[in-house]
């Protein structure tokens, strides 16, 4: 009987055991037990023993932090404010409570305890699936969300996939992605912020969580529901409720940082390859860039300048003397970037990073205290601990290798962090005492913290100029530090376009200053698509072309002469539009808008601008309509939005909210300007460090509706712009008062542009102009005349 109780007693507990084991089961947040209020919001526990607290950092931010009781906050590495307001009312009613501020109501039903957001408006916008709302199993949390009909999508950054986000899923685990699939997830960053876009409002969450997350929007959900978690950690989200995708963005870099103003060196046209061999090889394209009169300000060295791949060091076979190298490209007018991976070749013989690094106890360890070892290119390698403070200014100090050679620009590369194999051991520890933390937690933050020390270290040696820092990996907020590259892409029409999406989906994730390797990194393009995606370059925020070792050159003269003088237009045109260019990072630096905008941000309720035919679209600033055609293509459709638009080159009118068959030969990419647009230009130099002629041409082109744009110049390389050594300068075009003005000058820098070339597109013929009441004579021809004037500090204005 005993051996019967006995048997019966074990097999009743196999089952209990297990489920203790695996934990696979799902549960549901607790229902609401206590309410206190807090300095900046209030906080619930529930019956589940969790707790909720909600913290109002503005009237359109309210953070939602959902974890277990004992699970301790986790310092944000993307948030840079804090918690300063707070809410307007708080009403504790019998089964709910609602929070208000200025822009934002927040009913929480008690039980189940469940979150709805409404607007200003009092619309309801977003909130908790009423049947699962946020849930955990095992150490998986996820937020489920009630989806609507008419509800779109759209953020999260370098996301491959349709620009509408709707019923696609997604995850974020920072991964080396070489050659990527269109549909290929994940890539190498994670930027977990994404609007929601109903028929008439709108709305924003950033859910900032660094373990490996996962986003799905109704794709598997029978249309009911959409939402996102992670593998460990809290339901850790900001709530932005701005009316205006602007206004979003706007809060959101905020929240996460603006970036600096670039060096303005790093706008012009980058020439690389994996590798230039040897310094004589990188001079001798420098040299033919300047003999065949092809605007460029930097060249990039790969790998292959290293000795043994060792970062922070100098091969002395082939690039025996490098502040020679930089020397003769100064002279040029060009700038040298140098890449570096996060590997540290194991070697004692006086490889001063691995020996001062060990001494330290500054790598990535196992659990038991030894440091971990991955091979990459140099070999076994370990990996630096970039989470420490002390280790990012160790990392940043050793850059004086560099810039004592006279490199100026630091691109980091293999960050994600990657490792021959892939799949690096996730009990791998970073930080120190109370604040390690394994690889799960570390991984997708990894890219973002090189590129913190990176900037941090070459920013001080630099002596009060401003490094150019390129990254792979990244997480939010990399835009305070670092421009991004959307990594090993492949040579096709296919991945040239999907290249424009992920720039355009890194745009409304704070991220601005984005590039791709013109013309593929894996193979060759055909001749058609380097010239195709070189006119496309012009219009990108970097603009640089890169390939990969055994492919066919792409240096401009590598593809013919008659493609070489595409080629080179197509350059000239960036330099041309730099002032604009410029002036547009400058909005960026102040208000998180980017400079590539997909139309979803000023025609956000269209239904046409997340069509698959129209989703590449993009404006080039705020007034340049760029549409991304095949090199297969001669004629596209196009979608221009409402107002009139402009042929950019020929100046063709055509109505908006219209869809045309644009022209596309290989010569001429489809861009047209909006109606009203006022675009500063200069002549082509052949370097930003060129002086010019100090014409400023000011291309106005005629419209119904009133416009306004700033334009801004500073000196381009230091940070003295911000003690106010800048020139900003408001310019207006008003048809209603027949007045184009240039407001007076703020800022104490002179603009290095004296006279003001005023070109007039499509004002009506035969109107004379004057300038502050007096006549000027008008030149050029009936359809596009000019004229000319001082470009004084004091307002200018022109009138007709």
């Amino acid at each position: 009987m005993k051996r019967i109780l006995s048997a019966l007693s074990i097999f009743l507990l196999i089952p209990f055991c297990g489920s203790a084991q695996d934990n696979l089961l799902s549960h549901q947040l607790g229902a609401f037990k206590s309410l206190q209020k807090t300095a900046h919001g209030v906080q619930i526990k529930t019956s589940g023993n969790e707790e909720v607290q909600l913290e109002v950092y503005s009237p359109t931010i309210v953070r939602v932090r959902i974890a277990p009781s004992d699970l301790a906050e986790s310092p944000s590495y993307a948030v840079i404010r804090e918690a300063s307001n707070t809410f307007n009312k708080i009403e504790n009613n019998k089964n709910d409570i609602t929070l208000t501020t200025d822009s934002l109501k927040i009913v929480i039903q008690k039980n189940p305890l469940r979150i709805d957001f409404y607007n200003s408006k009092g619309e309801w916008v977003d909130g908790d699936a009423p049947q699962l709302g946020v849930s955990w199993q095992g150490k998986e949390i996820t937020s489920y969300r009630k989806l609507t009909d008419d509800e779109k999508f759209i953020g999260l950054g370098e996301k491959t996939g349709p620009l509408n986000r709707r019923e696609q899923s997604y995850v974020n685990w920072n991964t080396d992605a070489y050659g990527y699939g269109l549909m290929q997830d994940p890539l190498y960053s994670t930027m977990p912020f994404f609007i929601g876009i109903h028929t008439n409002s709108l709305f924003g969450i950033f859910y900032d969580n660094t373990y490996k997350s996962f986003f799905n929007f109704g794709g598997s959900t029978d249309g009911k529901m959409y939402f996102f978690g992670a593998n460990g950690g809290a339901m850790n989200y900001y709530f932005f409720s701005s009316s205006t995708v602007p206004g979003m963005l706007k809060d959101y870099t905020w929240l996460t940082g603006r970036m600096k103003m670039p060096p303005i060196w790093s706008l012009g046209y980058q020439q690389s390859r994996y590798s230039y061999m040897t310094q004589k090889q990188l001079l001798d394209v420098a040299r033919k860039m300047r003999e065949d009169s092809i605007p460029c300000d930097m060249m990039y060295c790969d790998i292959d300048y290293m000795r043994g791949y060792r970062v922070f060091t100098w091969n002395p076979e082939t690039y025996s003397n490098p502040k020679a190298l930089t020397d003769s490209l100064k002279a040029m007018g060009m700038h040298l970037a140098t890449i570096i991976d996060p590997g540290i070749k194991i070697d004692s013989n006086g490889y001063e990073p691995y020996i001062t690094g060990m001494v330290n106890h500054y790598f990535a360890h196992y659990p038991d205290g030894k440091p971990y070892i991955g091979s990459v290119w140099a070999g076994r390698s370990h990996f630096p601990d970039f989470t420490r403070e002390e280790v990012r200014k160790w990392w940043g100090q050793n850059f004086k290798v560099l810039v004592d050679a006279g490199v100026t620009g630091f691109w980091n590369d293999m960050n994600e962090p990657s490792a021959w194999g892939q799949n690096i051991p996730q009990l791998i520890e970073f930080g120190e005492a109370q604040n390690t933390a394994s690889l799960k937690k570390v991984r997708n933050i990894y890219g973002l913290e090189m590129a913190r020390g990176t900037y941090e270290g070459t920013k001080d040696l630099l002596n009060g100029n401003r490094p150019f820092v390129l990254t792979r990996a990244a997480y939010s907020g990399i835009q305070r530090y670092s421009a991004m590259w959307t990594g090993d892409n492949n040579p096709t029409d296919e991945h040239m376009l999907l290249a424009y999406r992920l720039i355009n989906s890194m745009g409304i994730t704070g991220q601005a200053f984005d590039g791709v390797d013109v013309g593929g990194f894996t193979g060759n393009p055909t001749p058609e698509l380097m010239v195709r995606w070189m006119s496309l370059g012009v219009y990108t925020p970097m603009f640089r072309s890169h390939t990969a070792k055994g492919n066919t050159s792409h240096e401009p003269w590598a593809w013919g002469e008659n493609n070489e003088v595409l080629i080179r237009n197509s350059i000239d045109t960036r330099y041309r539009l730099l002032p604009y260019l410029y002036s547009c990072f400058y909005a960026t630096h102040q208000t998180g808008i980017p400079v590539n905008r997909t139309l979803a941000i000023d025609y956000t309720h269209n239904d046409k601008v997340y069509d698959t035919r129209f989703e590449n679209q993009f404006l080039f600033g705020p007034s340049i309509l760029v549409a991304p055609v095949a090199s297969t293509s001669n004629a596209e459709q196009v979608y221009l939005p409402e107002g009139n638009w402009y042929r950019f080159g020929s100046d063709k009118k055509y109505e908006g909210n219209s869809i045309i068959w644009a022209a596309s030969p290989i010569n001429n990419l489809p861009v047209f300007i909006k109606a009203g647009a006022i675009i500063p230009m200069q002549n082509v130099i052949q370097s930003t460090a060129d002086k010019g002629d100090g014409i400023l041409n000011l291309n106005v082109w005629y419209g119904d509706a009133p416009n306004s744009f700033t334009y801004y110049e500073d000196d381009g390389n230091t940070y003295q712009y911000e003690d106010g050594k800048y020139y900003v300068r408001d310019i207006h075009f008003n048809p209603n008062e027949k007045e184009i003005t240039m407001d007076d000058v703020k800022g104490n820098y002179d603009s290095k542009f004296h006279n003001v070339h005023l070109v007039l597109h499509g004002f009506p013929q035969n109107t004379t102009f004057t300038v502050n009441g007096k006549s000027v004579k008008t030149e050029g021809s009936e359809v596009e005349p000019f004229i000319n004037f001082s470009n004084t500090k004091g307002k200018i204005s022109v009138k007709w």
